[in-house]
């Protein structure tokens, strides 16, 4: 099997076509996705007609699958999780209807996951696009003396899926799960840096004042969102999407509550720490 990778921005993306994700895959052709996904941080596979069997035997080609974290779940696939606004899936569902800042998943955790895929299923007429940010561009663009600030700095990282799953919250639970990072990243496979911070989970830099605090995680946040780092993907019923959570973070714009949006995820779980 021959894939056809075609960038679907300048920031980054690309669709791979000429490929069926229902198929057995030859190491080769997971070999090629592996490099274009460490190319282009986040890959399109579009056209596929795949159930959960099938989506969790393509997300195991990179990794150990990771369980879902933050609900309930099928006792016969516990790494699979519907991100919907729909109620009668028969299966544990996450996050409702509206949009969403961007995040890195699970980077509450000490061990974030790796990356995660999205199969689409239902999608709205209008809005409910995904939204990712280039974070290894959006720190290679930083003034040298930002990167000499940041360089040595962690950041705790807060996600209250109860309270505030979409929207930054006001107050910090110390009960809720929470972990320190890195603010900035080195990417374990390709070497690069990353900004490793989020306007919805990055909540105080360690060891500065508030007002510094402040003053840096909103300059970042403000940097690495702008256009010129950000892929905006409008979805289609059928499309598989996968993205590299170790260097972008991503979100999810309005959509209207009574419109319908179905995804199906499994995400990854990363083996090394974050350093």
């Amino acid at each position: 099997m021959t894939i056809t990778v075609t960038p679907l921005s300048d920031v980054l993306g690309a669709a791979v076509t000429d490929i069926d994700l229902s198929r057995e895959l030859a190491s080769d052709t997971i070999s090629k996705i592996k490099e274009a996904w460490h190319e282009y941080t986040v890959l399109v596979f579009p056209n596929q007609s795949i159930n959960d069997e099938q989506q969790e035997k393509f997300c195991r080609h990179f990794g150990e699958l990771e369980l879902v974290r933050t609900t309930n779940v099928a006792n016969d696939h516990p790494h699979v999780m519907m991100i919907t606004n729909v109620t009668d899936t028969g299966k544990p569902t996450a996050l409702e209807d509206g949009e969403m800042m961007f995040h890195y998943d699970q980077c509450y955790y000490e061990r974030p996951c790796l990356g995660a895929t999205l199969y689409s299923i239902e999608v709205p007429d209008e809005g409910g696009n995904t939204l990712f940010a280039n974070c290894t561009k959006a720190y290679e663009a930083l003034p040298q003396k930002w990167k000499n600030r940041i360089s040595s700095l962690k950041a705790l990282n807060y996600y209250n899926y109860g309270s505030s799953p979409t929207t930054r919250p006001e107050n910090i639970d110390t009960k809720t799960p929470q972990w320190v990072h890195p603010v900035v990243r080195i990417h374990p496979e390709t070497g690069q840096k990353a900004l490793y911070v989020s306007r919805l989970m990055s909540m105080r830099i360690q060891d500065v004042s508030t007002e510094e605090s402040d003053e840096i995680l909103y300059y970042l946040f403000d940097h690495m969102e702008q256009s010129q780092f950000v892929y905006e993907h409008i979805w289609s019923v059928g499309e598989l999407l996968m993205w590299d959570n170790r260097c972008s973070v991503h979100a999810r714009t309005y959509f209207a509550p009574e419109k319908r949006r179905m995804m199906r995820r499994v995400t990854v779980r990363d083996p090394v720490p974050v350093i």
